[in-house]
């Protein structure tokens, strides 16, 4: 299973070439295994990035979101359990949200791609792909 950090999420869908060729091809695989997610705090995060104007959208995030769960990306909502893991990931990342994504990769036990260097030099058990590779 793959977990896209958010802002693979938004490369994938708005700027694929940012996306390394191996990423590319475990993500294509992950899709047609039903095994690509996101978590649902992502949708949060891309609404942020849009609200605060860092991202453009032709398209509501209703229709956006839509859009994602339509190409088959399985959303991975975010539970109790998995929020007091964040709590407790602080040596992950100063960032909240990194944290509620990296406690959903580890609850689900999925390998999560990213370019984020905090995440990728995390001394952790999380399984990780760097995006850009």
């Amino acid at each position: 299973m793959l977990l896209l950090d958010t802002h693979v999420l938004d490369w994938m869908m708005l700027m694929p070439q940012r996306l390394g060729q191996r990423t590319q091809k475990l993500i294509e695989r992950a899709l047609l295994q039903g095994e690509l997610c996101v978590s649902a705090l992502s949708f949060w995060e891309m609404a942020q990035h849009v609200n605060g104007g860092k991202i453009r959208l032709n398209l509501s995030m209703d229709a956006w979101r839509s859009q994602v769960l339509e190409l088959g990306v399985r959303e991975i909502p975010l539970d109790g359990a998995m929020a007091i893991r964040a709590d407790g990931l602080l040596g992950a990342h100063k960032d909240p949200g990194d944290r509620f994504i990296a406690a959903t990769a580890l609850a689900c036990n999925a390998t999560l791609v990213t370019a984020d260097a905090v995440l990728l030099n995390w001394k952790s058990p999380l399984k990780r792909q760097n995006a850009t590779l």
